[in-house]
């Protein structure tokens, strides 16, 4: 099991990234959430095997059609306390 939080910069919020992240999350069996933060970023939890989650990581630095993504950051994060792939509300 592995699990990271991710925040994207760029042009990721207005462009369906959280939406488009969930189908993704949900697709690849990963659990987690993603939210739209204050300063325009993204940030979400991913959670599962860790094939799953680099693939996950790997399709954020590209996001959605409309996005631009400049930078992906990642950090090690302890594993959400629920299971399944959550739109949350804004930070």
């Amino acid at each position: 099991m592995s699990s990271k939080r991710l925040i994207m910069s760029g042009r990721v919020q207005g462009v369906g990234f959280r939406a488009w992240m969930v189908e993704r999350a949900t697709a690849l069996g990963v659990d987690g959430w993603v939210r739209n933060r204050s300063n325009g970023t993204v940030e979400a939890l991913i959670s599962g095997t860790a094939d799953a989650v680099e693939e996950l990581a790997r399709a954020c630095r590209r996001g959605p059609r409309f996005a631009q993504v400049d930078s992906v950051i990642e950090e090690i994060a302890e594993p959400p306390e629920e299971p399944g792939f959550l739109l949350m509300p804004g930070a």
